[in-house]
């Protein structure tokens, strides 16, 4: 007998012949192709990973399976140590494909709060523990889901690139997005047509990844940071994310988003105790703009952030604001060093 791989949910992929993993025999000759891909490259993506899970199986198929990922990933790394996994993965089955070995696990929450265009519920993904985030694949497009240049506006896309691509985790960049492509093409035609480059976007990636490769990303700490109201009945902290990475070396790394459809205000608190009493410097990394500010009031009440708007959403006041176009971008990546000609507070 004969069956198409599917989904629970989904008609079958007439591409795909189904294996069954009921059949143990079958599973040892799995990890024997994995065993022997292994020998060949550095990592592997595992499409729809999670339906050979146990469970999602007999619920498709109707047949019993023992577990197979995790005797998979133990064997293949006892002959290959750094051999890296990948699950593409859904239905909030992230953690569980983590802890059966993948290194990494998609991100599609992320990918669709973003697309909804509300700031909180983005907040609020990443207040999870860093050792799920840090095992997080994020992305704003791959062969599955449309273009990022044609799912967001270009603002958007900018503002969506700098949460996903400077949050932790792998950063999953697709062909064509750095030159802003449109078309989508299926994995198996391996051609597409001609496109041509969106120039501001390309210039947008090319700083973005300037910023990527700075060791204080590479290799610091990330940490969520609080966004506090201007002002007494200022709603519009709402519509800030903040963050920061802090390297070996002292170094800090500030990212802020307006991810919000109009201009926003909030104060920004700095965790480190360490800059009271001096000014600092913070250099806008995309603008090159530099201010100079207070080691005290970065700390308490916080740095203060103004940003004109970012995408256009429902106002908590309950009037629709449309974004209206600014040169001016709805992103800030600073970089703080101590300034070197203003006297210690």
């Amino acid at each position: 007998m004969l069956a198409y791989g599917r989904d629970p949910y989904f008609e079958g992929w007439p591409d795909t012949l189904q294996l069954n993993y009921g059949n143990p025999e079958l599973q040892q000759a799995m990890i024997g192709e994995l065993e022997r891909i292994a020998g060949q490259c550095d990592g592997v993506r595992c499409d729809m990973a999670m339906l050979v899970l146990p469970d999602v199986f007999e619920s498709t198929w109707g047949i019993r399976a023992e577990l197979f990922w995790p005797k998979a990933t133990e064997a293949v790394r006892r002959k290959q140590p750094n051999f890296q996994f990948m699950a593409e993965v859904y239905w909030d089955r992230e953690w569980t494909m983590q802890q059966e070995g993948f290194d990494y696990t998609y991100d599609k929450r992320l990918y669709d709060r973003l697309l909804d265009g509300h700031a909180r519920p983005v907040r609020e993904h990443f207040l999870a523990g860093l050792d799920y985030q840090n095992k997080m694949a994020r992305f704003l497009e791959n062969h599955d889901e449309p273009r990022a240049a044609t799912a967001f506006s270009p603002d958007v896309h900018e503002a969506a690139a700098v949460i996903t691509f400077l949050s932790p985790g792998l950063r999953f960049f697709h062909q064509g997005q750095f030159e802003g492509r449109k078309k989508r093409i299926s994995p198996h035609l391996c051609r597409g047509p001609e496109e041509p480059v969106d120039q501001r976007l390309k210039q947008f990636y090319d700083r973005l990844l300037t910023v990527l490769r700075q060791p204080v990303v590479r290799h610091g700490e990330w940490q969520w940071l609080e966004c506090r109201s201007a002002w007494e009945g200022n709603w519009t902290w709402d519509c800030f994310l903040a963050f920061a990475w802090q390297g070996p070396g002292g170094d800090r790394l500030l990212v802020t988003v307006n991810y919000g459809p109009n201009q926003s205000q909030c104060y920004v608190r700095l965790p480190w105790d360490e800059l009271t009493g001096r000014r600092w410097q913070v250099t806008d990394l995309f603008t090159g703009q530099i201010y100079e500010r207070s080691g005290d009031e970065m700390c308490n009440p916080g740095l203060y952030v103004d940003l004109p708007p970012g995408i256009p959403c429902p106002d908590p006041m309950g009037a629709e604001k449309l974004r209206q176009p600014l040169i001016i971008p709805n992103l800030s990546l600073p970089r703080m060093r101590e300034s070197s000609d203003v006297k210690s507070l």
